[in-house]
């Protein structure tokens, strides 16, 4: 009998951290079924996710020719879960900045809400980022919820969790954006449709091995963004 709960992370050079990511899930003991789409990571990520999976039924990889962005892995992924019929899809980075541990809280709230975003910004969180990452990410949060008039304070981070059941007619194909606009844009959809936005606090790491990919002005190309998707949708 299939899982009724889908956790999704997208992967692009992610070897050093997949299997430890993985491994994390397996030992909270819950009944999951896991996504893994790959942009064809030339660290040989899904490699190593293969060799992994080979007796464990649960776990299903997708390997794209091509990097083709953060944005439509997690339409790829929001798709894949309905045509499934999931009950529940979480969203998460690959890298071990979230925490595995949250998922049984993000279910617990997921049990009551539609939606459910894990925040670096509420009073009981903790975020790692340091220096310019963390002034960029904490103003740049701040500044798109006075555009979008939005009650939340998170609109960037990738952790996430969805009640297909309740979540209605939303869905994140209809999403323009790619890169980490795509995030903020989801957010702003969400709100237009009337679906309530449970934040809970967490304990935002860096990543545990390689790089960030997120570019340098990524933040910027956000900020554009926000105004473009204010403009356009209104």
């Amino acid at each position: 009998m299939k899982n009724k709960i889908l956790i999704f992370a997208p992967t692009y050079n992610e070897s050093g951290n997949i299997i430890y990511l993985l491994k994390a899930i397996a030992k909270l003991n819950i009944k999951v079924d896991i996504l893994i789409i790959d942009d064809n990571s030339p660290d040989n990520t899904q490699d190593k996710v293969i060799a992994y999976s080979k007796k464990r039924k649960n776990i299903k990889l997708i390997v794209r020719k091509k990097k083709d962005g953060i944005g439509t892995a997690h339409q790829v992924a929001f798709s894949y879960s309905l045509k499934k019929k999931y009950h529940f899809l979480i969203t998460m980075d690959a890298d071990l900045s979230h925490e595995p541990k949250v998922i049984p809280k993000i279910l617990k709230e997921l049990k009551i809400h539609p939606f459910v975003i894990c925040s670096r910004y509420l009073k009981k969180s903790i975020n790692e980022y340091k220096g310019i990452r963390l002034f960029l990410s904490f103003f740049g949060n701040k500044f798109i919820r006075f555009v979008l008039n939005i009650n939340c304070t998170e609109y960037t981070s990738s952790f996430r969790g969805f009640n297909l059941k309740k979540i209605g007619k939303f869905n994140l194909k209809d999403n323009s954006f790619s890169g980490y606009s795509f995030f903020m844009e989801s957010i702003y959809r969400l709100s237009l449709k009337g679906i309530y936005i449970k934040e809970i606090p967490f304990h935002f790491k860096d990543r545990l091995q390689g790089k960030s990919k997120i570019p340098r002005l990524e933040i910027f190309r956000t900020l554009i963004n926000l105004f473009i998707l204010k403009i356009r949708i209104n």
